[in-house]
């Protein structure tokens, strides 16, 4: 299936129910199991961090080791109830085997789902999704057994279908877990957040990021550019790494390097190349360097030195020459902030990719002549 169809997966990655092993977030994975063998079970989980560390992959482990795990362990009947050092389940484990081929009677997972009248993907998780929670709780409410609850991500959800989610939180359903995934929990409401326990998922180390960049695709190149420009998040390698983005971004680099005076053509033809029809993954993306370039820049003025590591060659020249001190990386984050809302509108009110992103341009163009 492709991406277009999961929202809930990275493009040319494997869909987080099909990733096995967790790689460097053995700390959640401890707090996680310290509940779980202390037969302290939150209802509902908080799973946070940046994109592309692990949390959906967290998520499905989780699912598969409660769907896969006696229910009396958390009521404490045994006598002496099993202590779990580990989430691991066998592959060939019914469970395991149910959840990969998406027929397991006792998970639901919700994600954007697709728009009856356009055909295509929603924007946001509506409150029909929450509604269709409601059915899968009542119907498999009979059985008696464990039932988990993906949400993908959480972030997603609008407002009729947070105040949807939250009506659960408020009064969980018998041995249900809800587990929520979140790339950035502020934006939650706080009423949510107050009645989940968090699970914080932090950066993967360089070794980490080799590892499971291994484990989802042993082809990709893995570069120092990749690597500075992912940030510890495998997620972002994998999308970088699939849409060319080490090259965009050298493309980003050059049009900074023609301010004030502003290569023009060269922004044009950059913006016609992401706006084409069917380019809305490469679209994003650029938008995404071109965060990360003025976020680098205000961390060069902020710290009075370039990165340690090039993302594209005569950046480091180019970030000491463009933020020189802490005055001009203050002006850098205030365009960080006001190019990112300019997005986010441009986004919202369906404004054609290649003015927004000339506009994002003009906006750093008029940054650098002050």
């Amino acid at each position: 299936m492709s991406n277009e169809t999961e929202p809930d997966r990275v493009p040319n990655a494997p869909h987080p129910r099909d990733t096995l092993q967790l790689i460097g977030q053995d700390s959640a994975v401890r707090e996680f199991l310290h509940s779980f063998n202390a037969s302290r079970l939150h209802h509902g989980w908080l799973i946070t961090g940046p994109l592309g560390v692990g949390k959906a992959t967290l998520a499905w482990q989780i699912a598969r080791f409660l769907l896969a795990t006696p229910a009396n362990t958390v009521d404490n009947l045994l006598d002496d109830p099993p202590t779990f050092a580990s989430l691991h389940i066998d592959r060939e484990n019914p469970v395991a085997r149910r959840i990969a081929a998406r027929s397991e009677a006792g998970l639901h997972s919700i994600t954007r789902s697709v728009n009856p009248k356009t055909g295509r993907i929603r924007d946001q998780i509506v409150i029909d999704d929450i509604r269709g929670l409601t059915h899968f709780l009542h119907l498999s409410s009979t059985d008696g057994g464990r039932r988990v609850v993906i949400v993908d991500s959480a972030d997603d959800m609008n407002m009729n279908a947070a105040n949807g989610l939250l009506k659960m939180l408020e009064e969980p359903p018998a041995r249900t877990t809800i587990l929520l995934i979140s790339h950035q929990p502020s934006r939650l409401l706080p009423t949510i957040r107050s009645r989940c326990r968090e699970l914080r998922l932090h950066p993967l180390s360089p070794e980490h990021m080799h590892l499971a960049l291994q484990q989802a695709d042993p082809e990709i190149e893995e570069t120092p550019a990749l690597t500075e420009l992912s940030a510890g998040s495998v997620g972002e390698a994998l999308r970088i790494g699939s849409l060319d983005g080490v090259e965009m971004y050298h493309q980003v680099i050059q049009l900074f390097s023609s301010m004030p005076d502003f290569d023009r053509q060269r922004a044009l033809k950059l913006a016609e190349a992401v706006s084409q029809r069917g380019n809305g993954d490469k679209f994003e993306l650029l938008l995404t360097l071109i965060d990360i370039c003025v976020t680098r820049l205000a961390r060069t003025g902020a710290s009075g030195k370039p990165p340690q590591i090039e993302a594209a060659p005569g950046e480091s020249a180019l970030f000491s020459k463009l933020s020189p001190n802490p005055q001009r990386s203050r002006a850098w984050a205030n365009t960080a902030q006001e190019i990112s809302e300019r997005s986010r509108h441009g986004k919202a009110v369906n404004l054609d990719p290649a003015t927004l992103v000339l506009d994002t341009f003009f906006k750093i163009q008029k940054t650098t002549s002050v």
